[in-house]
């Protein structure tokens, strides 16, 4: 299936002292594409039930190598690995042309904001969601 495609801008502010990418502005980078996906390209489609709430339930990440800042954008691939009743799993690759910086996953959690609790996913998510599940192979 496919994997969602996200160019992000680094910012000059994102940099550490080293010149490098500080290691807390990945998972921002993450919730860019994430929402991206989420909330754009679903409500393109005509979904607008993620717009309800969701919440993270758990991030993991590997730094693969440092991402020097630079004025060009890197490329987030995210795709679905595992959709449960109530939860579903999207896995991440940071890189450019040449390099893989980061690789990334992530449990989401449907939330009801009004009821202030976990929901299920519904049909209409879950249709969604399947167009980007992959079998989560990653580049080497």
């Amino acid at each position: 299936m496919a994997r969602h495609v996200f160019h992000c801008p680094l910012r000059w502010a994102d940099m550490d002292a080293y010149g490098h990418i500080n290691n807390v502005v990945f998972l921002r980078y993450l919730e860019e594409a994430r929402i991206d996906l989420m909330f754009r390209l679903a409500s393109d489609a005509g979904s607008a039930t993620f717009a309800g709430g969701s919440v993270v339930a758990k991030h993991e990440i590997d730094y693969l190598r440092p991402l020097v800042h630079r004025y060009e954008p890197v490329v987030i691939e995210t795709w679905v690995t595992d959709i449960t009743a109530a939860s579903m799993t999207l896995r991440y690759e940071l890189k450019d042309e040449t390099q893989l910086y980061v690789r990334a996953s992530s449990v989401l959690v449907p939330y009801n904001l009004e009821q202030q609790r976990p929901r299920r996913i519904t049909p209409e998510e879950k249709a969604f969601l399947e167009q980007y599940r992959d079998d989560g192979a990653v580049a080497v």
